[in-house]
């Protein structure tokens, strides 16, 4: 089925046009790309995996290599803002970004990034046939060539409190479906002094509250855009799935959920906030890790379904290279690093075994330590990622790529528009039926540009 996001939207030059982000800089930053022959500049996500890959950096690639690097480091709804404009540009101010498999196959077809593939033939040592085949493929561009190195990859699954669950004579299924998991909410809810039932994304963004909310809508039987691209924000089951979404967050969820994102449900996980969460599968690193008081008291089961087998996403926060970057050679030198076997070993032997940053590789699964150390989550989220359907995710035929988005250019501004509204209904500030009534007014808009082609 060919796919009309092959042309250049008008969405796409709107990419460049964003206002200027100040930076938080982690390291000293030298300006422009050119502006130092062994140096490089780095735009990333503040993930705690690449807050950990910031600090090991200059002790160990740039020891071995003798390339600097300068990293700027930003929250997500802010990097991808950054990355747009420079990239969009070609502007060169920075040599290698975060991107992930939303955005490369779309940076990839406007020319803004550099192909890896003779950078990856040459380097035997990157083994490119041990990435994992559905991140290794979401990677690539419309024209089979390869635009980005994962550093690592996910999809989602439900994590819960096994103490809890079992003081309160709770039983979690194998495979629970949400309705399974509403009422396991309304029972943990109060379990412990301040403690919610789960805790699910409210913040506005595109890859904040809108990824698992679109996960929820697809397994209810509901679409952004049928087969023929007519919107369907305003179908039974799309009303449905996010009533559904609200009403649970609303009733059994956590304080302040409409500014909640990753990170807040993270900390609440951490500090025993929540009994459950519904999130990306490389938020149990964090959970398992050294230190953390909720270590060895988490349960991982499948993303929750109703009408379909499964509904868990696949993501990857990968690196790209800027096509505009005069220091490509230099940029596989750290991709190669940052993506590798032995960086994984690295983070192991520092930060611990659960800190790796897995899902991308299928040696990582045959490391004894990791095996060892991730024993509660490794196999659950190998299982997620090697069975998401980003083509198919649904119960009906769509118009383009993605589980957790739709795989055209015009989806950052209209999944950010549409998880505004959403997130006023969670606020209480408006229904859903309001919001989705102005959501399918936005939708209708991108069906129009792209019904008939």
């Amino acid at each position: 089925m060919r796919t009309p996001s092959r042309r250049r939207p008008r969405t796409v030059a709107a990419l460049a046009a964003g206002a200027l982000l100040p930076l938080s800089l982690t390291g000293c930053w030298k300006g422009a790309a050119g502006s130092g022959g062994d140096s490089l500049n780095v735009l990333m996500v503040n993930n705690p995996q690449m807050q950990e890959l910031r600090k090991l950096t200059a002790a160990h690639f740039t020891k071995e290599t003798g390339i600097k690097v300068s990293f700027t480091v930003l929250p997500e709804n802010d990097v991808r803002d950054k990355i747009s404009q420079d990239f969009a540009n070609q502007a060169g101010q920075y040599d290698v970004a975060t991107l992930s498999n939303y955005e490369i196959p779309i940076y990839a077809r406007n020319g803004w990034l550099r192909p890896l593939d003779t950078y990856e033939a040459k380097d035997t040592a990157f083994d490119r046939e041990d990435i994992l085949a559905p991140i290794r493929q979401s990677l690539r561009g419309e024209d089979g060539k390869v635009y980005g190195e994962p550093f690592y990859g996910e999809s989602s699954f439900l994590m819960y409190r096994k103490d809890v669950f079992e003081k309160q004579n709770l039983k979690m299924p194998a495979h629970p479906t949400w309705k399974q998991v509403a009422a396991l909410a309304a029972k943990a809810d109060g379990s412990q002094p301040g403690m919610k039932g789960i805790c699910l994304r409210g913040l506005p963004g595109w890859g904040e509250l809108t990824a698992p909310l679109t996960t929820v809508v697809n397994t209810f039987g509901g679409t952004w855009f049928d087969k023929g691209w007519k919107a369907r924000l305003d179908s039974p089951e799309f009303a449905k799935a996010t009533k559904f979404y609200v009403d649970l967050v609303r009733e059994h969820g956590e304080a302040g959920a409409a500014q909640s994102g990753y990170a807040e449900c993270l900390n609440n996980m951490t500090q025993g906030k929540s009994a459950m969460w519904y999130d990306a599968t490389a938020g149990a690193g964090s959970l398992e890790a050294k230190g953390s008081p909720v270590k060895g008291k988490i349960g991982y089961v499948p993303a929750p379904v109703e009408r379909t087998k499964g509904s868990g996403w696949l993501y990857s926060w990968a690196w790209g290279v800027q096509k505009a970057s005069p220091k490509a050679d230099k940029a596989w030198k750290f991709l190669s690093w940052a993506s590798g076997k032995k960086y994984e070993r690295l983070v192991g032997e520092r930060f611990g075994w659960a800190n790796v940053p897995a899902g991308k590789r299928s040696s990582t699964y045959e490391i004894p330590e990791y095996r060892k150390e991730a024993a509660a989550f490794q196999s659950v989220t190998r299982e997620a990622i090697q069975g998401a359907r980003p083509t198919d995710p649904g119960v009906q035929p769509r118009p383009a790529p993605g589980i957790q988005f739709v795989g055209i250019p015009e989806f950052t501004d209209l999944g950010l528009k549409v998880s505004q509204e959403i997130s006023e209904a969670i606020a209480g500030r408006q229904s859903v039926d309001s919001a989705l009534k102005t959501s399918q007014g936005l939708a209708e808009k991108i069906s129009e540009e792209y019904e008939g082609r």
